[in-house]
């Protein structure tokens, strides 16, 4: 494990030669939710591009694989959307698997549409021209099952630190975003997305190389 500071550019090289032999290789970036995870993932996959000379990296979260709110609700479990047991995580690292193995067509990857709060199948397109997929997801280190069995999937797997304070702010904002009370949205991820929090900043040690949230601009 490695605790790091570098600019994007020399986390984008390190991602690109994770790729050998024209081979497909896929990155994981796990992290607390709000540790900013997402951001460092689009900018790897971007700058990993550009310094390629092509489009050769692709950006995989797994909030398309979050239960239907349907789901949720049949099991109980939507008042606390997000945790580790309201994912589809066996159907996660399948597609993983497909996509280190199915490299001679186009594989469908499901999204997930903030503005009505669920998943949407098919709407990103991982093409046979994609050589590094950066999938990113909160629970990637974790040891329980299915996750467990992540590590054989990932040429290399990283962790995204942020400061407790920084992640509640960054919550707080987000979820008043998109439609809760100030103090509705405070409680969520104070309450929610704090147990989720302390799930997974225990797992930053399986971690190849922990990046500080920001030092990576």
């Amino acid at each position: 494990m490695i605790v790091t500071s570098p600019g994007i550019d020399a986390l984008a090289r390190r991602a690109l030669a994770l790729v050998r032999d024209g081979d497909r290789a896929v990155l994981g970036i796990a992290g607390s939710p709000g540790s900013g995870k997402t951001t460092l993932a689009r900018a790897v996959t971007e700058r990993a591009s550009e310094l390629a000379g092509e489009p050769l990296a692709v950006h995989l979260p797994m909030d398309g694989f979050h239960l239907a709110n349907a789901t949720l609700d049949a099991l109980g479990r939507h008042d606390r959307k997000g945790a580790i047991d309201t994912f589809d995580g066996w159907g996660f690292l399948a597609l993983l698997d497909r996509l280190r193995r199915e490299t001679g067509h186009t594989v469908y990857a499901p999204g997930f549409d903030r503005a009505v709060d669920e998943p949407v199948a098919g709407t990103i397109a991982i093409e046979p021209s994609a050589r590094l997929i950066v999938a990113e997801g909160n629970y990637l280190l974790a040891p329980a099952a299915p996750w467990s069995e992540a590590s054989a999937l990932l040429a290399e797997a990283w962790f995204v630190a942020a400061p407790e304070e920084e992640r509640l702010r960054r919550l707080v904002d987000r979820h008043i975003r998109h439609g809760r009370s100030p103090g509705a949205a405070l409680a969520w991820a104070r309450d929610v997305d704090g147990a989720n929090a302390r799930l997974i900043e225990a797992t930053r040690d399986r971690a190849a190389l922990i990046v500080r949230s920001g030092d990576a601009a």
